[in-house]
């Protein structure tokens, strides 16, 4: 059936294609099916259907701007439209969801169609929930890892010894990829780091490197600035370096799920297809992360261990505080900032600080650079080697060189103090969070939140708890709003909520 091309200006990376109901019907085409697109005799798209009413007449079929840009295809372009199949892969999406066990090229069906925008949302959701409620075994798990390396662009260095680290996230403030990248290239070791951007939390490491120099690198420019000077900190979703890890956290997100063998597979597909031999990876522990405790922490990180043997890393994993906030800054400009003035500096607050050298340490120990890598990461970045190194990258990545006081914070602050006298005997991650994406971050880069106490430490009436920063009054409003109904620091002595709520009369 021949259809012409109506464009519509909707922002997607996926193939959907537009069809007035009368023509879907007539084509035996429910929503969410798939058809082929046939634009010329030798070209040709899959896409999956979407129903409008009063949108499109009959006859006509609407192409998103995804399509456009990769097709040449053009208004009242003249189409064919032909139904297709579902892919096999969803039959072993539904064998996954029966309890069976993938076999190796069931698992690269399934990743591989994933990568090709061939299982639509619903299909690529049952695939997470099978392994989350089901589980998988290290086969699996491996044979997914491998998948997603083999659908994706890789990278290889003729020299030098190739290093990686991953947090598995859960804590804000987390910007110690700017030091560690730094500590470890000035070293002389390669350390190709590709980051995330925010999703649920407040700045992403790429949000906050974007502070200083462009992040939307080709993997050929990573190559040549990793090659040029050490490192580089760059945005992993401008790469195809493991694709089908972003759109598998894309349907993650609305459930608020991160199975396991998901969680494993992201991790070590990343670090294979960079070439790293060696690998560090960050598990925070602790009330308010993604790994509870300790015990929890320990077997995830025998799970990256096992990955690793597998795989052909040497993996070492570093149980990490995760109980509160990484520093004192939340929010892409704040941790820019922080993260700059205690290289200025050569000091700063204890969590980076011991965190992100010793990580490197770590790192250090495994290739051999030395026995005590704590200390040698640590006269790295007191001999002011870790700073310069750092601004090489910058430059390297098309920034200028700045100082700490120049990163631009937004202007508009309020400051939330104490009413009690006494310790802070708590800082909750997830309200720290809320605040800082109230306020506008990661989207405004000015945006967060900088905890003047934390745990542990003495508070006298009137002393400055935290301060919001936003570049828009109504955002700070915002924040101060769920500042005030979620207070974020627990100050020992502090009512905690009134009950029952009504007024005595």
């Amino acid at each position: 059936m021949k259809f012409k091309v109506k464009l519509f200006p909707i922002k997607t990376d996926k193939y959907v294609v537009v069809m007035n109901q009368s023509d879907a019907d007539e084509l035996g085409l429910l929503e969410g099916d798939r058809v082929k697109v046939i634009y010329d005799s030798r070209n040709s798209f899959n896409a999956t259907v979407q129903i409008a009413v009063g949108m499109i007449d009959r006859g006509e079929i609407g192409i998103t701007s995804c399509i456009e840009d990769r097709c040449i295809i053009s208004e009242d372009f003249e189409v064919k439209v032909v139904p297709v199949p579902k892919p096999k892969s969803v039959e072993y999406i539904k064998k996954k969801l029966d309890g069976g066990k993938l076999g190796k090229d069931e698992i690269y069906s399934i990743i591989k169609d994933i990568v090709d925008n061939t299982l639509n949302e619903i299909e690529m959701t049952a695939f997470v929930l099978s392994s989350y409620l089901n589980g998988m075994d290290f086969d699996e798990i491996e044979w997914m890892t491998r998948a997603m390396i083999e659908t994706g662009e890789t990278l290889s260095f003729e020299r030098g010894i190739v290093v990686d680290k991953h947090s598995i996230g859960g804590v804000p403030g987390n910007k110690i990829s700017l030091l560690i990248v730094p500590t470890i290239a000035a070293a002389g070791l390669l350390i190709p780091k590709t980051a995330s951007r925010a999703i649920t939390s407040a700045s992403g490491t790429a949000d906050t490197m974007e502070v200083f120099a462009d992040v939307n690198l080709h993997i050929d420019e990573i190559k040549e600035i990793t090659e040029k000077v050490g490192g580089v900190i760059a945005w992993g979703g401008a790469t195809e370096i493991a694709p089908a890890d972003d759109k598998i956290i894309h349907v993650e997100y609305p459930l608020a799920i991160d199975p396991k063998p998901q969680l494993l597979a992201s991790v070590m597909a990343k670090k294979g297809a960079i070439g790293a031999r060696y690998a560090v990876i960050d598990i925070p522990t602790g009330e308010g992360s993604k790994v509870p405790n300790v015990e929890k922490g320990r077997e995830l990180a025998n799970d990256f261990v096992e990955m690793g043997r597998r795989l052909g890393l040497n993996i070492t994993c570093a149980l990490t505080y995760g109980g509160q906030p990484v520093g004192r800054a939340v929010g892409p400009a704040l941790e820019a900032w922080e993260a700059l003035k205690a290289m200025e500096e050569k000091r700063g607050s204890a969590s980076l600080l011991e965190k992100a050298l010793g990580i490197a340490g770590i790192l250090f120990e495994m290739t051999g650079k030395a026995t005590n890598g704590y200390a040698y990461a640590k006269e790295l970045f007191e001999s002011g080697k870790t700073l310069e190194k750092f601004m090489e990258i910058v430059e390297a990545q098309g920034g200028e060189k700045v100082k700490s006081d120049d990163i631009p914070i937004g202007d508009k602050v309020y400051k939330i103090k104490s009413n009690f006298e006494g310790a802070v005997v708590g800082v909750s991650n997830q309200r720290i969070v809320k605040i800082a994406r109230a306020a506008g971050a990661p989207k405004d880069k000015g945006a967060g939140v900088y905890i003047h106490k934390k745990k542990g430490e003495i508070v006298s009436v009137g002393d400055d708890l935290v301060t919001i920063y936003a570049e828009k009054d109504w955002k700070l409003d915002n924040a101060i709003e769920v500042a005030q109904k979620e207070p974020p620091i627990l100050v020992s002595g502090m009512i905690l909520e009134k009950y029952p709520s009504y007024r005595y009369v």
